[in-house]
């Protein structure tokens, strides 16, 4: 993984800092697949490292306090993460794609809160670097279903099967249109940066163990290590809430059993 160079204060007229980002991504019940950086083409593997740039250790908290609706936790975390360099569009993605995962309400609350955030650092005469939009248009129609099913595909290591497809197939019509699709297919967040964000969320929410295990497997495939993941429920016990932590941990342990790297 490329990892990314920390950004501190940005003050007006203060040059910005560049941000290097790694195409990769995250999901639902079973992810993963690569996007290198936003230059390379989205097969190049990525480079695995042992510690999380600051920008990343970011994320998990700002979708944990998100998926936990703590306002106060969730103003300090998406203002230490503009400080760390993320830009206000990779903030505002994080935040658009945890719908698919805790919910719209969750969602737009948080979206609310950064525009506050935003805002606010403003008036105090901080310049934010506002980012970028996806780099090209997101297909429709036959084609959104196509691009979702390569993506679902490269992810989760095969094609998607199983009961619960049998039981519901239209779940995984909106998976492969919706979340493979209209959100995957968007290229202004990496692939790592997504699955910080979803093992952050889960981790916040009881229930979804199953999930979560799924996405620190999926972290893996991406290129995230086990210790960086190890970086993230440390994190998370500082910062968050000591059930997070533990729900984190047990999915790592679990995940890296799955895949015979054990400890």
């Amino acid at each position: 993984m490329t990892t990314d160079t920390p950004i501190v204060h940005r003050k007006t007229g203060a040059l910005p800092a560049l941000i290097t980002l790694c195409l990769s991504l995250g999901v639902m019940s079973f992810v993963t697949a690569q996007k290198a950086e936003a230059a390379q083409p989205m097969t190049s593997t990525p480079v695995t490292s042992e510690t999380l740039s600051t920008r990343q250790q970011a994320i998990p908290r700002i979708a944990a306090f998100m998926a936990t609706s703590d306002m106060p936790k969730l103003n300090t975390a998406l203002n230490q993460g503009l400080n760390a360099g993320l830009t206000v569009s990779e903030s505002k993605e994080i935040l658009v794609q945890l719908y698919a995962y805790v919910g719209f309400p969750r969602s737009l609350n948080a979206l609310n809160e950064l525009m506050s955030v935003v805002q606010a650092r403003k008036q105090r005469g901080i310049h934010d670097e506002p980012g970028r939009e996806p780099g090209h248009a997101i297909p429709t129609g036959e084609a959104l279903l196509v691009a979702g099913l390569a993506n679902q595909t490269r992810i989760s290591g095969g094609p998607v099967k199983g009961p619960v497809f049998e039981f519901a197939p239209v779940i995984n019509q909106f998976l492969q249109t919706h979340l493979f699709g209209d959100i995957f297919e968007r290229d202004n967040l990496d692939w790592q940066s997504r699955e910080l964000a979803t093992v952050g969320a889960l981790a916040a929410t009881p229930g979804v163990e199953s999930q979560l295990r799924s996405h620190m497997l999926a972290s893996m495939r991406v290129g995230l290590s086990s210790a960086q993941l190890r970086q993230v429920i440390a994190l998370l016990a500082e910062h968050g809430d000591e059930q997070t932590a533990k729900r984190a941990n047990a999915a790592l342990t679990q995940a890296l059993a799955a895949s015979g790297k054990g400890r």
